[in-house]
């Protein structure tokens, strides 16, 4: 099914008369109450401002993506905003926020509502598709466009439309001392390992990290009063400049593609506990997966 198929004219507003996101959702939830007089819009926009604080679905690209699921409604809506001149709300790539589609559903149609939020995410990752809908001049403009698009509304849900795309990486030759750097101001646990043409060769992680230092360390933990003459941390902070990531990385890893389920990822993810699946095109990295992005996507969509 296409994308375009979820659009009604009626839940289409577009020059949103906003200057913030919330102001816009408010606007949009006036038109479902016009049209649905007897829907709780207060308890509503409650869920969706929820679903806000705990992170912000301003998406990037210019595009946000609030929602909720709520039994105060008894179908999926799907209601879109367009500002002209974009909304005063910050956004993680400092994109102007133009385009504010909320998502509403009840919770026995999860599955449609989760492939649904990706089709947008599609929609938006494409250049040229926020000028187009910035450029309308009517419902039906919009309708068009997302129609000439041509993203569809999967079935199932895969790889491609939960991973992301933006993969921390080192070349076996970068130093420790990088790799701890971009650990630390990543806030990541592992980072992938690719050649200079972009080939994934493994991946680094954090207990490679003290493993680097702690080399005997089966003998540490059977023998807690094993000490050396040198503090084995110490060491490392003489070394980090000079021991390399391909004296300590790891070809231990998982892969997907594009195109495979996610129900078969997360099976993986759990009989081999995995906190992460790196997504490749042949040999070449393009994505990773992280065990609690499904974990996200799933619970709190």
């Amino acid at each position: 099914m296409r994308l375009a198929n979820m659009l009604k004219e009626e839940y289409i507003v577009e020059n949103l008369p906003a200057t913030t996101k919330e102001a816009a959702i408010d606007i949009l939830l006036k038109l479902l109450q016009n049209d649905k007089p007897g829907i709780n819009i207060t308890k509503i926009k409650e869920l969706v401002m929820e679903r806000e604080e705990i992170e912000d679905t301003s998406y990037g690209r210019g595009f946000a993506f609030p929602h909720a699921r709520t039994d105060e409604v008894d179908d999926m809506y799907v209601l879109v905003g367009i500002s002209r001149s974009g909304l005063v709300d910050r956004t993680r790539d400092d994109v102007p926020l133009n385009v504010v589609v909320l998502l509403l559903t009840p919770s026995h149609i999860s599955r449609l509502y989760l492939q649904t939020l990706s089709a947008f995410a599609s929609f938006a990752r494409t250049e040229g598709n926020l000028e187009k809908l910035a450029n309308t001049a009517s419902k039906a403009d919009v309708i068009e466009v997302i129609w000439n698009s041509g993203v569809m509304v999967e079935k199932e849900l895969t790889v491609k439309d939960i991973m992301r795309r933006d993969v921390a990486t080192v070349t076996p030759n970068h130093s420790l001392k990088m790799v701890a750097n971009i650990m630390f101001k990543n806030r990541l646990s592992a980072l992938a390992v690719i050649d200079d043409d972009g080939n994934l060769l493994g991946q680094i992680t954090d207990r490679n990290l003290i493993q680097a230092v702690l080399p005997d360390y089966k003998t540490l933990i059977s023998n807690l009063t094993y000490s050396r003459e040198t503090e084995p941390f110490e060491e490392l902070l003489k070394q980090e400049d000079k021991l390399t990531v391909e004296q300590v990385y790891t070809k231990d890893h998982e892969i997907a593609s594009l195109n495979t389920r996610i129900v078969e990822v997360a099976g993986m993810m759990i009989f081999k506990d995995l906190r992460r699946v790196f997504v490749t095109e042949g040999t070449k990295l393009i994505g990773i997966l992280l065990r609690k992005d499904i974990a996200n996507m799933i619970i709190r969509g």
